[in-house]
């Protein structure tokens, strides 16, 4: 593996800022993490973990190329945080049942030309407490994880790695002298590099300011609810349209989510619980409110068709991105982590790379 010796400031503590910070430690960067709030206090911890695109036959070849990549990555990448730290992330195959009505012709072309299994089955023959008898789709490799733990291990994983993270660091300028970036002024100091990358999420394009360059990554809000169940009550995803069950190992089960254009306000609505547990009852009857632990919301960075950008700036040698995954941060975490650092690196790619190129000029968010 090819190494750094550079020192570089990552923007941004979610799981993009912490996945990026940890493989340039460990190829020899050193590295100070900057976070305007706390670790993985957005998005990436409001997220459900499920390491799908859901369903992949509806995104485009750039979304299904880097999560399937990530996929794959996955399991050596959690193995190694949990050696490392004994923080488990709950990286577990639970499969996905896929409910009607779906696009069954689209479904068996797209899963036979990727390789992936999926079975025609009942409903009740994979989830047999649901109320819905009817033809559907089981995935058994779709994998999840637990999305705090996720972070807790990372952390963890950094100080190790004696990676610098320091939470309540916003940054509010940037200095320049002749096209490069000399240091980022937080209202506690600046700090300096070799190179920086913006993993912001979606205050990405605030953080960048005039610099961001055409740039189209903006906050889309998501609610969830927690329920809490008997562990095995439900043992494996449930997706429907948009919405879905993700049930944990100790009978949590994570029940989601809205899409909603509401600019930068993460606040959470009856409206959305109501409509969540509607639609929960009426798939499994004993799930209702009693059974209700929490309510949250989190601002995804939306982007055109939900393509991140991972790239340089196309004005600034030392000044790149890595932002935008919209709803699979998560996923596509140790993936886009391994681009941007093999783009710092200057090699090869093992994927094609232009479709995460900046800037897009479409303004088309999925």
């Amino acid at each position: 593996m090819c190494s750094l010796s550079q020192d570089f400031v990552v923007i941004g503590a979610g799981i993009i800022g912490l996945a990026t910070a940890l493989e340039l430690a460990k190829r020899g960067g050193k590295v100070t993490v900057l976070e305007r709030a706390t670790v993985g206090g957005e998005s990436s911890w409001a997220g459900g973990g499920i390491l799908c695109a859901l369903p992949p036959w509806k995104y485009p070849p750039a979304v299904t190329r880097l999560t399937m990549w990530s996929e794959q990555l996955f399991p050596g990448w959690v193995d190694e945080l949990n050696s490392a730290t004994e923080i488990d992330p709950e990286y577990q195959r639970s499969g996905l049942l896929m409910l009607p009505e779906f696009d069954r012709d689209a479904a068996r072309i797209w899963c036979r030309e990727h390789l992936v299994e999926c079975v025609p089955v009942q409903s009740t023959d994979v989830s047999p407490r649901i109320s819905l008898e009817a033809g559907a789709l089981w995935l058994p490799q779709v994998a999840q994880v637990r999305n705090p733990r996720l972070i807790k291990s990372l952390r963890r994983r950094l100080e190790i790695a004696k990676v610098k993270v320091i939470e309540h660091r916003e940054v509010s300028a940037w200095k320049i002298s002749r096209q490069q970036l000399v240091s980022v002024v937080t209202p506690r100091g600046e700090f300096s590099a070799a190179g920086y990358i913006v993993c912001g999420g979606a205050w990405s394009k605030h953080i960048m300011g005039t610099f961001s360059s055409n740039l189209d990554i903006r906050p889309v809000r998501g609610q969830m609810l927690l329920l809490k169940t008997q562990p095995g009550f439900l043992t494996s995803i449930v997706l429907q349209d948009d919405n879905y069950f993700i049930p944990r190992k100790d009978g949590h089960i994570l029940l989601g989510s809205t899409v909603e254009h509401v600019g930068f306000n993460n606040g959470i609505t009856e409206e959305a619980k109501k409509q969540l547990l509607s639609w929960a009852g009426k798939l499994f009857p004993q799930l209702d409110e009693t059974l209700l632990v929490r309510q949250w919301a989190g601002l995804r960075p939306g982007s055109p068709e939900n393509i991140p950008t991972i790239d340089r700036h196309p004005q600034f040698d030392n000044l790149y991105i890595n932002s935008g995954h919209f709803r699979y941060g998560v996923t596509m975490a140790p993936a886009s982590a391994r681009l941007l650092a093999n783009l710092l690196l200057g090699v090869s790619q093992p994927i094609d790379t232009s479709p995460y190129a900046w800037p897009r000029l479409t303004s088309e968010v999925h």
